[in-house]
């Protein structure tokens, strides 16, 4: 989704209640972020909302990126904030093999997911199709990748193949480098 250097277009202040309205569904999407959301969105903040190609809204709070979203998909965390809160986002982790592929851009595909060096939640944390995920690198301890599952992790450790994430974003992507001042 942002393979290429990006340039924000419009920039707009979000309405108060609109900000709460954000600020709701953040909570009900990641529910592990309700302590810290004083910190990343504060009460009497101005939130900005910057367009991006694609149809892609871009929340932010004094230049910094917080949260992005793809039309009607979920609110999704820029990976600063879930490097800054790594213990409140699912994750899932890739064998060392998949990491160049990640971080070029390529689709996550199921073998990554399933082979020795990678992680899949036990079967009592299932996540289903649609969930928004963190994805860690096999050895390393901060995400590479964030997006929504196209399968569910049962569905995944059956088939062993197939598109498990085919946006998402990516660290040194174009949201990644993206500069807002």
């Amino acid at each position: 989704m942002f393979k290429k250097d990006i340039n924000a277009g419009a920039k707009s202040k979000v309405k108060s209640s609109v900000q709460r309205g954000i600020r709701a569904k953040v909570i009900e999407t990641y529910p592990d972020l309700e302590p810290h959301i004083d910190e990343i969105l504060p009460k009497k903040s101005q939130l900005d909302l910057l367009k991006l190609p694609d149809r892609v809204s871009l929340y932010a709070l004094d230049d910094k990126p917080l949260f992005f979203q793809h039309m009607d998909d979920p609110i999704i965390p820029h990976l600063k904030v879930v490097h800054q809160f790594p213990h409140c986002f699912p994750k899932v982790g890739i064998d060392r093999g998949a990491i160049r592929f990640v971080l070029s851009g390529a689709t996550l595909m199921a073998p990554g997911l399933t082979s020795a060096g990678g992680q899949l939640p036990d079967k009592d944390a299932e996540f289903k199709e649609g969930d928004v995920v963190a994805v860690e690198a096999e050895g390393k301890s901060e995400a590479c990748l964030i997006g929504q599952l196209r399968m569910g992790t049962e569905e995944i450790r059956e088939k062993k193949k197939g598109v498990v994430m085919d946006q998402g974003h990516y660290l040194g992507d174009g949201l990644w480098k993206m500069e807002l001042d």
